[in-house]
């Protein structure tokens, strides 16, 4: 779960980077990789690791035509044996005049769950000075049945992102899960809304260091309950990109 719409908490280098550099250079490209630790692994305001830490991270290919593709991956804990999870996306991302644009799809793959619950989402993003706003959309899905992240799933957010002095930054990001399936005798409640709230500082070759908070609208009833709900989430992260 990638972009950062995705409440992506950090990342650690996937190392195809040096098989991608051995192979012919492609005029105008860019491959980075990227590393990082937090405490927490929070996707949309719901834990991934049942509340412990995770290692994760990325490799990127961006063209000067604004396409872009990677790979990213992270440890998981859902209690059901699944260990980790593998993205892997392609997009287009630039400009027309100040208004910004990032269009794409991303594949969110659990090659060792015991159940087929891998899915794919359809996301865009229009920003502007420090303001962005956007929708993940889901359009496929190994889940058979009723259920959460299910084909017709759809995210929304916006966001704020504040440069402040010494190298610091604020962001704040607001969203909305709507579930295809909420409300369903075989599901209960399920879409919620959520927050997250962050102070980054950029150490430079140290990497970057960040405190979050984030607040997901479910209670233990629900169907994505238990760990997710009733308090906020504070978690702690380092990232840093090569």
């Amino acid at each position: 779960m990638k972009k950062q719409f995705f409440t992506k908490s950090g990342f650690i280098s996937i190392t195809l980077l040096a098989a991608l550099q051995a192979a012919p250079a492609i005029v105008s490209a860019d491959v980075s990789s990227n590393v990082s630790a937090s405490s927490n692994y929070l996707f949309r305001g719901v834990t991934q690791t049942d509340g412990a830490a995770a290692v994760q991270g990325g490799l990127d290919y961006e063209h000067a035509s604004g396409f872009y593709a990677g790979g990213w991956g992270s440890n998981v804990d859902f209690g059901d044996g699944t260990s980790y999870e593998l993205d892997l996306y392609a997009g287009f991302s630039g400009s027309v005049e100040e208004l910004g644009y990032d269009v794409g799809y991303i594949y969110y793959a659990y090659p060792d769950a015991p159940g087929s619950i891998d899915f794919g989402e359809l996301y865009g993003e229009i920003s502007y000075g420090i303001a962005a706003i956007g929708l993940a959309y889901t359009i496929n899905s190994d889940t058979s049945g009723d259920g959460v992240f299910v084909q017709g799933d759809a995210y929304y957010y916006a966001s704020v992102g504040v440069p402040l002095e010494d190298s610091y930054s604020a962001g704040v990001t607001l969203g909305y899960y709507d579930f295809a399936d909420d409300g369903k005798a075989s599901v209960g409640e399920a879409s919620y809304s959520h927050v997250a709230a962050n102070v980054t500082k950029d150490a430079g070759n140290f990497g970057s260091f960040s405190v979050n908070v984030e607040y997901a609208d479910i209670e233990s009833t629900d169907a994505l309950g238990s760990v997710n709900s009733d308090d906020p989430k504070f978690w702690l992260g380092w990232s840093r990109s090569f």
